[in-house]
């Protein structure tokens, strides 16, 4: 393999020592549908009833998964959403109940800040 005859260096330690608190409360939640009209319903669901501080829509997306043995390509819809851990339950089960797949791909990314808002 190419890496096996390189050497490495380790930076000095100063490099990762990072300021950043233990554990987060603010997360960032990501999911992607096809449709537009959804897209922008559960962004105005999850605003109203204050599940997350701001959602954004991106389109234009193109997806390629493995799907029964084919790729199956789509563009789609990402949605990004800020939240906190004690909103997430509450946002999650939104998300299942106006998505139109089964079972929606949800991800969860916690904020290492707490400019969340």
């Amino acid at each position: 393999m190419y890496w096996q005859n390189t050497s490495f260096q380790v930076p000095e330690p100063r490099l990762f020592e990072l300021d950043m608190p233990k554990k987060s409360s603010h997360l960032l939640v990501i999911t992607s549908l096809k449709g537009s009209i959804t897209a922008k319903k559960i962004a105005n669901e999850v605003i109203s009833q204050k599940l997350g501080s701001n959602v954004r829509i991106i389109n234009g997306v193109n997806t390629f998964a493995l799907w029964v043995g084919k790729v199956e390509k789509a563009d789609e819809f990402l949605l990004l959403i800020k939240t906190t851990s004690a909103s997430y339950d509450a946002l999650e089960k939104c998300i299942n109940r106006m998505h139109p797949h089964e079972l929606p791909e949800i991800i969860t990314v916690p904020i290492s800040t707490s400019l969340a808002g």
